[in-house]
């Protein structure tokens, strides 16, 4: 598999599975973060889920989709030491520990923490690792004796020029619509009861 092949496939994912989720989720007044679950051999997708806080302030798109992960039966659900774990965004601290705790030894993300800061408006994440970890933005370890984490953005700038050039297109295509879905999202989200919105 070349990276080419991983970066669209997770690019299709979040156009095709998590962004249709999330559309939904955000019409009803949840966040727009989401995240898929892929077989590691053929890049097929397990399951797709978005940010579910309506529900449960704890259920944001990562665990959202770890907990519907193991509501699988364990005959149908893989190991996740054969899957590839997708968030849309950089995983916060929960989802960070989240992904731990299941077993995951890798996480692909679209949009950093500044992102989610400053094109989402969205700090919590950034504000929890500063006031409770004391880390400054990109303070944790990306790799660590637990999983190693991929900015997709940046492994879309390590291919040949051509093939750069069209993820990264793709990546501003799917930004322009989550910039759209974030507007949505703090347009209603007064009067919600997300603890943190």
């Amino acid at each position: 598999m070349t990276d080419s092949t991983l970066i669209n496939r997770l690019l299709d994912v979040i156009e095709q599975d998590i962004l249709p989720k999330t559309r939904e989720g955000v019409a009803h007044g949840n966040k727009l973060f989401g995240a898929a679950i892929l077989r590691r051999d053929d890049l097929s997708l397990v399951l797709a889920e978005t940010n579910n806080e309506l529900e449960n302030p704890l259920w944001h798109g990562e665990v959202h989709a770890l907990k519907r992960f193991y509501e699988m039966p364990k005959t149908s659900r893989p190991d996740t030491s054969d899957c590839i774990f997708l968030s849309t965004h950089e995983p916060c601290s929960l989802c960070l520990s989240a992904i731990t705790w299941t077993g995951f030894d890798n996480f692909h993300y679209l949009f950093s923490h500044e992102d989610s800061r400053d094109s989402f408006a969205i700090p919590h994440d950034l504000k929890i690792l500063k006031e409770v970890f004391t880390l400054e933005p990109g303070g944790y370890n990306a790799e660590n004796a637990f999983w190693k984490s991929y900015a997709i953005p940046a492994l879309a700038r390590t291919l040949p020029e051509a093939e750069a050039r069209v993820a990264l297109a793709r990546i501003e295509a799917i930004g322009a619509a989550y910039a759209e879905l974030s507007d949505a999202y703090q347009e209603s989200k007064a009067g919600n009861d997300i603890p943190l919105n």
